[in-house]
């Protein structure tokens, strides 16, 4: 996806009280930005059935990336509660996977019976006033590492609880391919392309809400930027970007019901670990 965006900056936030000064290149103030953007996000899953057996799957996409004729999802994390699926993402699908547990929590929600956006957003399913029951699922989400752990995220999200009468709309049925881009990891080098084909209900819903581990760690200084990073700072640093994106305010949020997913097998597009792609 491509964009635009214009950005300005009022002197007195900048340089404060007294006589503005600018750089050469910048010129007088207002100052204008032009340029192009990507999105990101990530998806929660809960597999009742695959290769693998039953389990958890949380993804991080960092961002699209544009390779004609269409855009492509590339993952920055992969969060899996199965050691099998997790080993298979490495080697075979070139994904940058990790063994983590999911802790959930389920607590029912007190009926509302009116909603302060009114009725609309009850008539496209996204609304509070309800005539059936809902649950409140946390799920925390530790990284796990050897006899090591990170807390990742604590994701709240609004589930139905069906009932004899539950029939509430899930939304259209849909087919579409979702062409993803993986590899360039320590477990797979090469740049891989696959498509995942999907085949599920899908409906809008209200976001879920997500929070982060506290306190982060913190990312080095630039005092530091000559000393080069440790290990320990690459995978810190790789972590709190894929919660940052976790973190960010969101656009909009689908739901999966009845979801069957076929994936490919990847494609090798390049073993030069030096290839890159433009951002979407």
């Amino acid at each position: 996806m491509k964009g635009c965006a214009k950005i300005r900056f009022p002197a007195a936030s900048l340089m404060g009280l007294g006589e503005t000064k600018s750089s050469p290149g910048y010129g007088n103030p207002p100052w204008i930005f032009k340029g192009r953007y990507t999105l990101g996000g990530f998806f929660l899953a809960n597999y009742d059935d695959s290769p693998a057996g039953v389990f958890d799957e949380l993804v991080v996409i960092a961002g699209i990336v544009w390779n004609p004729p269409t855009s492509c999802a590339w993952a920055a994390r992969v969060l899996v509660n199965s050691e099998e699926a997790c080993h298979h993402g490495r080697k075979e699908v070139g994904l940058p996977s990790q063994v983590a547990r999911f802790s959930k929590r389920i607590t029912p929600v007190p009926r509302q019976t009116k909603d302060k956006f009114g009725g609309f957003l009850n008539m496209i399913g996204v609304g509070t006033t309800i005539c059936h029951s809902k649950d409140c699922m946390d799920v925390q989400v530790t990284e796990v590492v050897g006899p090591a752990s990170s807390d990742i995220c604590n994701i709240k999200l609004l589930t139905d609880v069906p009932t004899p009468k539950f029939n509430k709309w899930m939304g259209p049925s849909i087919t579409m391919s979702l062409p993803s881009f993986s590899g360039q990891t320590e477990y797979n080098a090469n740049l891989l392309k696959y498509s995942c084909r999907l085949a599920c209900r899908v409906r809008a819903v209200r976001p879920a809400k997500v929070s982060g581990p506290s306190p982060l760690k913190k990312e080095r200084n630039l005092d530091s930027e000559s000393r080069g990073f440790t290990a320990e700072e690459v995978v810190d640093n790789a972590r709190n970007l894929s919660i940052s994106v976790m973190l960010s305010k969101p656009i909009l949020a689908l739901e999966f019901n009845f979801l069957e997913m076929q994936v490919e097998a990847p494609i090798i597009l390049s073993n030069n670990t030096t290839s890159s792609l433009p951002a979407a």
